[in-house]
C-alpha cells in the first residue's frame, strides 16, 4: 500500500460560478449534476444542497503536449431540445477532438460519461490518451476526504458518504493524491504523462486518477453510503448502458416537457422559455419535494470552500420560483412548493433566511419578504382555484405568517437584497399584498380578516411618509419633484438618513441618494398606479443612474440595470472575486422587472425581454450579474457573459417566465 505525499493538500475550493448545464433525472434517481467549462463540476447528493464532487475532469496527452480540456476552454455543449437536459460536449483541439455525453441514470444514484477521443495528428499519435481526474468534496466539503484505489475502481468517503468512478472497458493507471502535491494534474504537469500510481490519500484534499484504456468508452461516477454501495451503483449504470440510460432520460423530460404551455415556436423567446421552466424544475429537490434551491452554484466557488454557496432553500427565490410555475401552468408543482414551505415555517410565522432543503436553518436574518411571499404564493394558487391552497396546514401557514407581518412590520431588519434593515418598497409592496390578499381570500379568520385589512390600509397610506423623499438634490438634477428611496431605517426620515452600504468597507451614502427598482413592487402589487407621478418621477431616476445598454461585437445587450448606486457586491476592478467588498453588476432580472412595470404603463416590454435573452449562455442559462467592463480574459470576463457569481440563478429564470 503506497500513501501520496503532501498531505492535507492546499486549500479547497469549489468551481467557478458560472455554469453550462444543470441536470438531473426525473426518476429515481437523487443526483444532480453540474456543467462547468465543459466537464461535471459540482455534482449533489442525495439532495440539491449537498455538493459531493468539485469536478471530474479530463486531461489529454501524447507525444509532446498535454491538455487539461477545461482550461483549453475551447468546446461546445447542445442538447435534443431545450427542455432537455442531455448534454452533448465537443471539445476541439489542434491534435484532438474529445466528445463527451453526460447523463444522469434515472434509477440509481449515479452519472454516466460517455467518452470519444480523436486524434486530428497529421500521422497518428501511438501515445494519445485519456485520463480522468476526480476531486471528491464529500459532506460538501473539500476538507477531510479520504481517496484510495482498489482493483481499477477509484473510491472516495467521508463519514457516512462515499463515491465510486468505475470505467469501461477499465482503468490502466491509477492513482490518488492530495491536491496540489501529488495529484493527477501535478503528476502530468511534472512529467508530461501520469508516472505516479499511489494507492491512497486520506483526510485531506484529495483526488482521484485513471487513465482510460482506449479512445472511447464510458466512465461511471456514483454514490452511496457505504463505499461496497457507490461500487455496485457505478457497474450497475455501466451495465445499463449509455445508450440505454439517455433514452430513459429523454423520455421522461420529454413526457414533462410536452405539457408546457409554449407551442411549437422555435424562436429565441420560446427556447429560453422551455430552458428555463426546465431549470427551475431541475433546481427541485427529490427528497423534499418543493424544496427549490437558488442556484446549483456557489458564487466565486474556485475562491473559497463554503458549503452553502446558493444550493440553499431562500423563501423568497423559492415562492418566486412557485409563481412562475404557476404562471405556465405547471400548478402541482407551484402547489408541492406551498407545502414544502408550511412544512419549514417557524411556529412564530417567519422563515429562516436561508436553509438546507431537510429545513435545517444556514443564515438567520429576518426578512419580512420572505414571510409575505409564500403568502401571496398562497393567495395566488387559491386565486387558480386549487383545493390544496385551502388545506387546513396552509391555511395555518398563512394565519401564522400573517401574524408575524402585523407583529414585526413594516420595518424588516433585512431588506431583499440581504443588507440593509428599515423600511423599503419592495418589502412595503409584498407585506401590504400579502395582508390583504390573504384577508380578502378567506384564508383568515373574519376577525383577523379584518384587522389585516386595516393594517394593510394604514401601511399602504404611509408608504410615501417612510420611503418617498422630495425637492432634494437628485430630484434638481433630474427635474423631477420627488422620488422613491431604497431604504430608510426605522426611527430615521427619508430625508435625512444615512445608509451604510454593505459590501464597501463602511462607506455611508444618504438615503435620499440611493434607488434602486424595489419600488417597482407598489405597482406590481396593485398599490400605485404605474402612471402615478411618483412612480414616473422614480422611473426616469433610475432609468438615468442605474441603466445600462452594452454593445458588444455591434449587438446590443441591454437594457440592464445594477441594483443601486456604489454596490459592492461583484468582483473588484481587477476581476479579482467578491471577497466581502467588490463592485456590483449588472442583474438581469432587473431588466424583467423594468419589462413588468413597462407592461403595467401600457408601454413596449420587449426591449427588457430582449435584454434578459441577450444575457443567456448558449445553453440558455441567466446569470446572476454579468460583466460590465472591459474584458479581462485571462479570468473569464467578457462584457455582457456571466461574472463569477452565479449562472443559473432561479430567481433570474422566474423573472423571465
Amino acid at each position: 500500500m503506497t500513501i501520496a505525499f503532501g498531505a492535507p493538500g492546499i486549500a479547497p475550493t469549489f468551481a467557478a460560478g458560472d455554469k453550462d448545464l444543470v441536470a438531473t433525472a426525473l426518476g429515481a434517481s437523487r443526483v444532480w449534476l453540474t456543467i462547468g467549462g465543459g466537464v461535471l463540476n459540482e455534482v449533489f447528493w442525495p439532495n440539491t444542497g449537498r455538493p459531493q464532487v468539485r469536478d471530474l475532469g479530463f486531461i489529454v496527452t501524447g507525444s509532446g503536449f498535454w491538455s487539461e480540456v477545461k482550461r483549453n476552454a475551447n468546446y461546445s455543449v447542445a442538447t435534443p431540445r431545450p427542455d432537455v437536459p442531455l448534454p452533448t460536449i465537443v471539445h476541439h483541439h489542434d491534435r484532438f477532438r474529445l466528445t463527451l455525453r453526460v447523463v444522469c441514470d434515472p434509477l440509481r444514484d449515479a452519472v454516466v460519461v460517455e467518452h470519444l477521443l480523436e486524434d486530428l495528428s497529421s500521422s497518428g499519435d501511438p501515445e494519445l490518451a485519456l485520463h480522468v481526474l476526480v476531486a471528491p468534496h464529500l459532506g460538501g466539503s473539500g476538507h477531510d476526504n479520504d481517496a484510495w484505489v482498489v482493483n481499477g475502481v477509484l473510491h472516495g468517503s467521508k463519514g457516512a458518504e462515499s463515491l465510486a468512478v468505475v470505467a469501461e472497458p477499465g482503468f490502466i493507471g491509477t492513482s490518488a493524491g492530495y491536491v496540489g502535491a501529488s495529484d493527477g494534474w501535478q503528476d502530468v504537469a511534472q512529467h508530461g504523462r501520469p508516472e505516479w500510481s499511489f494507492d491512497e490519500a486520506r483526510h485531506g484534499n484529495v483526488a482521484l486518477t485513471g487513465t482510460c484504456a482506449g479512445h472511447s468508452g464510458s466512465i461511471a461516477l456514483a454514490f452511496a453510503s457505504t463505499a461496497d454501495g457507490a461500487h455496485s451503483l457505478a457497474v450497475a449504470a455501466l451495465a445499463e448502458g449509455f445508450a440505454a440510460l439517455a433514452d430513459e432520460f429523454e423520455a421522461g423530460w420529454a413526457r414533462w416537457a410536452d405539457a408546457l404551455p409554449f407551442g411549437t415556436a422555435d424562436d429565441a423567446s420560446t427556447r429560453l422559455a422551455r430552458t428555463s421552466a426546465m431549470v427551475l424544475h431541475v433546481h427541485e429537490d427529490a427528497t423534499f419535494p418543493g424544496a427549490i434551491v437558488a442556484s446549483l452554484a456557489t458564487p466565486w466557488g474556485m475562491a473559497h470552500d463554503d458549503p452553502g454557496g446558493y444550493h440553499l432553500v431562500w423563501p423568497r427565490d423559492c415562492a418566486q420560483a412557485g409563481l412562475a410555475l404557476a404562471a405556465i401552468g405547471q400548478q402541482r408543482d407551484a402547489v408541492h412548493v406551498v407545502h414544502f414551505l408550511a412544512a419549514t415555517q417557524s411556529l412564530d410565522g417567519h422563515w429562516p433566511q436561508n436553509f438546507t432543503p431537510d429545513g435545517t436553518a444556514y443564515w438567520t436574518g429576518l426578512q419580512l419578504d420572505e414571510t409575505a411571499l409564500p403568502v401571496l404564493l398562497a393567495v395566488r394558487l387559491h386565486e387558480l382555484g386549487l383545493p390544496d391552497a385551502s388545506l387546513p396546514i396552509v391555511r395555518t401557514m398563512v394565519r401564522r405568517a400573517c401574524g408575524y407581518l402585523a407583529a414585526n412590520g413594516p420595518y424588516s431588519d433585512e431588506d431583499r437584497w440581504e443588507e440593509t434593515a428599515g423600511a423599503n418598497p419592495f418589502t412595503l409592496a409584498v407585506t401590504i399584498s400579502a395582508l390583504a390578499g390573504a384577508a380578502s381570500h378567506g384564508l383568515l379568520d373574519a376577525d383577523e380578516a379584518e384587522y389585516a385589512l386595516s393594517l394593510a390600509d394604514w401601511w399602504n397610506s404611509r408608504v410615501e411618509a417612510m420611503v418617498y423623499v422630495e425637492g432634494t438634490a437628485l430630484d434638481g438634477t433630474h427635474g423631477t419633484a420627488g422620488h422613491y428611496v431604497r431604504v430608510v431605517p426605522a426611527g430615521q426620515e427619508a430625508a435625512t438618513a444615512r445608509i451604510v452600504l454593505a459590501n464597501r468597507g463602511g462607506e455611508e451614502i444618504d438615503a435620499a441618494n440611493l434607488v434602486g427598482l424595489e419600488f417597482l413592487a407598489l405597482v406590481r402589487q396593485g398599490l400605485r398606479s404605474a402612471t402615478d407621478p411618483r412612480v414616473v418621477d422614480t422611473v426616469r431616476i433610475v432609468d438615468a443612474l442605474l441603466r445600462q445598454n452594452l454593445v458588444v461585437d455591434g449587438r446590443l445587450i441591454g437594457p440592464l440595470y445594477h441594483r443601486y448606486p456604489q454596490d459592492g457586491y461583484g468582483e473588484h476592478e481587477d476581476g479579482s472575486p467578491f471577497d466581502g467588498t467588490g463592485i456590483g453588476r449588472l442583474w438581469p432580472l432587473l431588466a424583467g422587472e423594468r419589462g413588468i412595470y413597462e407592461l403595467d404603463a401600457g408601454g413596449d416590454a420587449t426591449p427588457y425581454l430582449q435584454a434578459m435573452l441577450a444575457c443567456a449562455s448558449s445553453g440558455g442559462l441567466l446569470p446572476e450579474q454579468v460583466w460590465d467592463a472591459e474584458p479581462i480574459a485571462d479570468r473569464r470576463l467578457f462584457p455582457g457573459r456571466p461574472s463569477g457569481s452565479a449562472m443559473p440563478l432561479v430567481w433570474a429564470h422566474a423573472e423571465f417566465l
